[in-house]
This record gives C-alpha cells, sequence and structure tokens, in this order.
C-alpha cells in the first residue's frame, strides 16, 4: 500500500500544482485583460484629445482667416483719415475759386493742398519724391522717354521731368519718367 499511496501522493501534488499553473494563468489572463482595457481607454483618451485639438486648430485658422480679412479691408483706414483733411481743403479751394474767380487764389490753394499731401505722405507714412530735375541720370530710380545731345555737359543729365517719381521707405515704387540730356560726341 505504501507505493499506492506514493502514487496518489505523486497525482494529489500533479493536480495541486496543474491547479496552481491554472490559477496563475488565470491571473496573468485577469491582469492582461486590465491592462488591454487601460489601453482601450488611454487610446479613447488619446483620440477625444486630437479630436479638440484639431478643433481648435480648424477654429484657430478660421479666426485668423477671418483677421485677415478684417485686416486687409481696413488696412488703409489710416491713410484714409490723413487724407480726409486735405480732401477737405480741395473743397475750400474749389468754393473759393468759384465765389472769387481768382485763379491765384486757386493756384494757391491747391498748391497748399499738394504741398500738405506730400508732407502727410512723407511724416506719416515714408513717401519721397525723387529729385530728378537737373540731377545726374540714375537708371535705378529714373525712367529716359526721351533723350538729347547737350553742349556744355560731361554727364547724362535730366533735363526735364514728364513724371516724378516715388520712394516708399527707401524702395522705389514709380519711377521718374524724364528727359535725358547727353553729353555731344
Amino acid at each position: 500500500m505504501s507505493k499506492e499511496k506514493d502514487k496518489d501522493e505523486l497525482i494529489a501534488e500533479e493536480l495541486e500544482e496543474e491547479a496552481l499553473e491554472q490559477e496563475e494563468e488565470g491571473d496573468e489572463l485577469l491582469d492582461a485583460q486590465n491592462r488591454i482595457r487601460e489601453l482601450e481607454d488611454e487610446i479613447k483618451a488619446m483620440k477625444d484629445e486630437d479630436l479638440r485639438f484639431r478643433a481648435e486648430t480648424e477654429n484657430y485658422r478660421k479666426r485668423l482667416l477671418k483677421e485677415k480679412e478684417s485686416s486687409v479691408k481696413f488696412a488703409n483706414e489710416a491713410l484714409i483719415k490723413d487724407l480726409l483733411d486735405p480732401i477737405d481743403n480741395f473743397s475750400r479751394a474749389i468754393e473759393s475759386a468759384n465765389s472769387t474767380e481768382d485763379f491765384k487764389a486757386l493756384k494757391d490753394g491747391i498748391s497748399m493742398v499738394e504741398s500738405q499731401l506730400l508732407s502727410i505722405l512723407k511724416n506719416n507714412w515714408g513717401l519721397e519724391a525723387i529729385e530728378a530735375d537737373g540731377k545726374q541720370f540714375d537708371p535705378e530710380t529714373m525712367e529716359a522717354y526721351a533723350a538729347e545731345e547737350k553742349d556744355g555737359i560731361e554727364v547724362e543729365t535730366v533735363s526735364q521731368v514728364f513724371q516724378n517719381g516715388y520712394k516708399l521707405h527707401g524702395k522705389v515704387i514709380r519711377s521718374a519718367k524724364v528727359k535725358v540730356a547727353k553729353p555731344k560726341a
């Protein structure tokens, strides 16, 4: 009987070991299932966060576009406000000329408005007139529309300005249209 007892004990031990292994496997399975749930929750949270981020980004893009459109629409508001006084002065000069029929007063009024306009554009907006009359021809700031040969000069010189040129903050935005006097050959 001793052998049978040993055999029964061995079987019991094996059954116990199998039960322990199954219990450990069950614990591992439970741990794996819990980990899967945690990861699924984490993925769901990340998807929600991504969705919110995309919505915020889209809203930001729309807001920037709206602000840009507004900026473009009202970009010249300050310039327009600066030009309102000279426009009023033009109206006053015309009214004065109509009532007095004085050409000199009209001419003086228009000259004053021109000076006011150029002053506003220079001081507030960085516009500068290109000095051309009697100056050496500069192809960077001037465009020759006509040329003539002339005695007594050594370099190409502007003899007549057809249209004034302007620079905005140092950049040529319109070349002066000029007639150039060239030295005789």
